[in-house]
Parts: structure tokens; sequence; C-alpha cells
């Protein structure tokens, strides 16, 4: 690497950083080499950062000075103090060594304004549009660390992103609508004659349960097609994709009948971690 190293602080930092908001990508980057692991990190440090400002904050304007910062960065306006963030050193030096588009790092930023309002999403498109360009970027970045970009990449990142975003909408349900947020998109609420009210209330019933089970068909339709897919790319590449994994153990859970969709499910991270290693070696990782 031609880049000059920043102090250790920076590295151990983000790697503390996505352990503790973000154990199951964190725990994804311990089967990649040491290089492309601490790229990986600064990735997902930075994402990290950005989810979290919607907890932060308790008005937008705050929200978006933060967000703009990130901005700034990525447009070359920031300077001397990127290098005293941590995330931001370590994100710059991932960018420099591996070549990394700073426009989908920016775009990232940009779809995260819509975590500081209280808008419903509206149709499945949108919500569609802003995973491609959260979840799915994320997938397409960390390929791009762990080897040369490609089409076959970029398509299965697509897929890989929906799959694991739309779960994260439904796994999320009961902490977005207790802060009356909704990522359920209003079209699917329609269809089914499910009332947003009765979703900030917490109420289970049939009509949600369909608005649920709909979106899950959806994941799994995607996740079907990027499992499908790895396949078509180089073997170095689908560590990035070991997150995977974890979606279809969590749609698996979320299909067992009777299950509350309100009720916060307990998170096991030797189970992560048991579900990664696993994954690690079987033949739709390394084959």
């Amino acid at each position: 690497m031609s880049s000059a190293a920043p102090p250790p602080d920076s590295v151990a930092f983000c790697a503390e950083l996505v352990r503790g908001h973000d154990f199951p990508r964190y725990a994804a980057t311990l089967f990649a080499p040491a290089a492309e692991r601490r790229a990986l990190l600064a990735l997902y440090a930075f994402n990290v950062e950005i989810v979290r400002v919607r907890d932060q904050v308790s008005q937008p304007l705050p929200g978006e000075i933060r967000f703009q910062w990130w901005t700034d960065l990525f447009s070359g306006l920031v300077h001397g103090s990127a290098e005293g963030n941590p995330v931001a050193a370590e994100l710059l030096r991932a960018i420099r060594d591996f070549d990394l588009p700073v426009e989908p790092l920016s775009l990232l930023v940009d779809e995260h304004q819509f975590d500081l309002y209280n808008d419903p999403m509206p149709t499945l498109t949108a919500l569609e549009g802003y995973l491609a360009a959260t979840s799915s970027a994320l997938f397409d970045l960390a390929a791009r660390i762990m080897a040369p970009p490609s089409e076959a990449g970029e398509h299965l990142a697509r897929h890989a992103g929906l799959a694991q975003g739309i779960v994260q909408v439904i796994t999320s349900l009961p902490r977005d609508a207790s802060h009356r947020q909704l990522f359920l998109p209003q079209q699917v609420l329609a269809s089914h004659g499910c009332e947003m009210e009765d979703v900030f209330a917490g109420k289970d019933t049939p009509n949600l349960r369909a608005v649920l089970e709909q979106l899950a068909g959806e994941a799994q339709q995607h996740l079907t097609t990027a499992m499908s897919l790895l396949a078509d790319v180089p073997a170095a590449v689908r560590p990035a994709f070991l997150p995977l994994s974890l979606t279809r153990a969590d749609l698996k859970r979320l299909s067992q009948p009777g299950r509350n969709p309100f009720a916060v499910q307990p998170t096991s991270r030797l189970r992560t971690l048991w579900t990664l290693w696993r994954a690690s070696r079987s033949r739709e990782f390394t084959k």
C-alpha cells in the first residue's frame, strides 16, 4: 500500500465502532485478508456513523449538517478536520488504496436523509431505490475492495442489498413503529387494508401480517437470485457476501408461525459467528 498509515487508534476505533453497532458485518470481516479487512471496517464504520445520526439528533437540521460534512468530504471541501476524524481518515485511505468511487458513498449519505423525517415510505419501488443506494451500495463497495469490479458483481450486490434491506425493514419494525417512522411502503399497506396508526400502536393484525408476508416474499426472491449469482463472481469476492447467510437465517426465523412482529428478537453473537463460519466453508462461497 502506498498511503501513509494513519495512527493505529484510527484502525482500532473503526473496528470497535462496527463491532459495537453492526456486529454481523464486523464478524463477516473476520473472514477477509488483513488489508481488505481494514478497508471493509472503514466502509462499515462510515455506514454506522451515517445510520446512527437519526438516533443522535432530535431535529432534522443537526442531522442535515452532519450529513453535509460527509458530502463536503467526498467533494474535497473538507481538509484538515478530516484527518482528525478516525472514520474519515480510514475511509479516505480505503478510497485511495482500493480506488473506490466516491459517488455511491455520497449518494448513500443523501438517501439516509430520509431517516431524519417521519415521512412514510410511499411505494415498494421507492423502498427498493432507497435500499439500492444504501444496502446494495455497501455490498458493491465491499466487493470492489475484495476484487476488481465486474458487471456480475454489481448485479449480485443489487439483489443482495435488496434482500438484506427488506429483511432489516421487517426486523426493525418494533423500533421504527415506536418512533412513528415507517419504512413499510404505504402502497403495500393500502393493498392489504393495513392502517398506519395500527402499526404505530403496535397492533398485530392479519392485515399487517399480510404486508410482512408480501415483503418477506420479495426478500426471498432477491435472496434466491443473489445466491444463484455467487457462482458468477470470483471466489475472492465472495467473503463480501457472507452476510447473506445471516439474511437467509433471518428469513427462516421471520416465517415461523405465530411470530409477533412487534416482539424484539434477542441476538446472539455466537450464533452469528457460527452461521458465518459455516457459510464460509460451504460450496456456495468456496466453489
